[in-house]
């Protein structure tokens, strides 16, 4: 399935062709806006209201007027009343600050299938290679201004970083301080899985963005008889974990096969966690 949905706030859906945006929308033109994405899975989004408490968060960091969380909702169902229940999607929910004259914001939602590199790395793992952010690991928690854990539409830089990952031949990259720590990849949460504990990079000292998916598989960690924590990684340990994955809203879970091309050993639990995950 190839269509798009898309709804607008105060107009509902609308054709996927319609032009939405002004040319002078500040979200076009310098990024300045935040967005969430979420799985969806038999026409309804996984965890929604953790996605919307983060959107909360993320308007409160870069000062946005967030509209009413009911008005969302609303947007959100819109845009899936009109997707079959038998398709994976990926709904995406984005508010602008709108024109740079001033005025309401710009608020709208798509809704697609999930790429096939996305289902192709949750059944067959991917390759990953390290690549410095230039920071340390603390520098992002104690400056405001550069947005710790805010999901903004400024993703030049992770879209740039996966392309040079492409152009080296893996699938993915995993950022790392100027100091020698994991934080996180482009557009997803670090997990592994060392001994009985599966662990993630803190998001509070590191001001990585907080992973829904992530979070929410070591929350529920006991289920597979795993204990849960949060701690700093480098990377040449990760090339000796139990197994490793970048989880995210809509790759779920995909494990990491290589690492700036060494093979790491096969992970026993990916099929299980999964499953955990809905998956």
């Amino acid at each position: 399935m190839s269509q798009r949905v898309v709804a607008v706030l105060g107009r509902g859906v609308v054709p996927a062709q319609s032009p939405i945006l002004r040319a002078d929308d500040l979200g076009v033109l310098r990024g300045d806006g935040i967005f969430e994405t979420m799985h969806v899975r038999g026409s309804r989004p996984w965890l929604i209201e953790d996605h919307l408490d983060r959107m909360s968060r993320s308007a409160r960091l870069v000062e946005l007027d967030l509209p009413a969380r009911e008005a969302l909702l609303e947007l959100a169902h819109q845009a899936l009343a009109e997707w079959p229940t038998d398709v994976e999607g990926a709904l995406r929910l984005v508010c602008t600050r709108g024109s740079e004259d001033g005025g309401p914001v710009t608020a709208f939602a798509t809704l697609a299938p999930i790429g096939a590199g996305q289902l192709r790395g949750r059944r067959e793992g991917i390759s990953v290679a390290t690549a410095s952010l230039g920071v340390a690991a603390d520098a992002r928690s104690a400056a405001p201004w550069l947005l710790a854990g805010a999901k903004t539409l400024s993703y030049a830089v992770n879209m740039a970083s996966q392309r040079w990952a492409g152009g080296r031949g893996v699938d993915d990259m995993l950022w790392v301080s100027s100091d020698g720590y994991v934080l996180e990849a482009p557009t997803s949460t670090l997990v592994w899985l060392a001994g009985d504990t599966l662990w993630t990079v803190p998001a509070a000292s590191t001001g990585i963005l907080p992973g829904i998916t992530a979070r929410w598989l070591l929350d529920h960690a006991t289920d597979l008889g795993y204990e849960a924590g949060e701690r700093m990684i480098r990377p040449a340990e990760l090339t000796a974990v139990d197994g490793a994955w970048l989880a995210s809203s809509i790759r779920g879970l995909a494990e990491i096969r290589t690492l700036d091309g060494k093979p790491l050993d096969p992970a026993a639990d990916t099929a299980r966690m999964l499953g955990l995950l809905g998956f």
